[in-house]
């Protein structure tokens, strides 16, 4: 598997990438400037961050935005790690594959049948594979049942 380094960066690279990626997470993780225990119970804060979070933090607006573009350049990373050809999906499938992977971790993206297919030159049928994932803590959520039809639907329109 290739390693990709960091300044492969399709965020970085392109504004529209950025933008869209931006505007998916953002509009299903939501913003807190304060500190909350997420649906299982991790300290949350600004759009979904769970690293280093402790309950009584807080930040700017201007902060988390800038939160959210550093940790979406570091998940892309994290991401094409086990990607083959991320430069060969689609800009729509790839904005979804990353928004997966902010949401359940890249461990996890890069183990699921989604980079499996994915590697496999199977985009369509790594986007069909994304509603799977819609458990916390073990049990269906509705709201990620609906994320996850969301990603879908964008990363089949990338795949068309």
């Amino acid at each position: 598997m290739p390693i990709t380094k960091p300044n492969n960066s399709r965020l970085k690279k392109s504004g529209a990438v950025m933008a869209a990626a931006i505007a998916l997470v953002s509009a299903w993780e939501g913003v807190r400037t304060v500190a909350y225990r997420d649906i299982v119970g991790i300290p949350t804060v600004c759009f979904g961050e769970t690293r280093g979070v402790k309950m009584g933090d807080r930040y700017t607006m201007d902060e988390c935005r800038a939160m959210l573009g550093d940790a979406l350049v570091e998940f892309e990373t994290g991401m094409r790690k086990c990607l083959t050809n991320p430069d060969t999906i689609p800009d729509k499938s790839y904005v979804a594959f990353l928004s997966l992977s902010y949401n359940i971790g890249t461990g996890a993206f890069c183990g699921s049948t989604i980079a499996r297919r994915a590697n496999a030159g199977d985009i369509k049928g790594a986007c069909n594979a994304i509603p799977a994932w819609n458990r916390a803590g073990g049990k269906v959520v509705k709201g990620l049942t609906n994320r996850r039809a969301e990603e879908q639907k964008i990363c089949l329109q990338g795949a068309a």
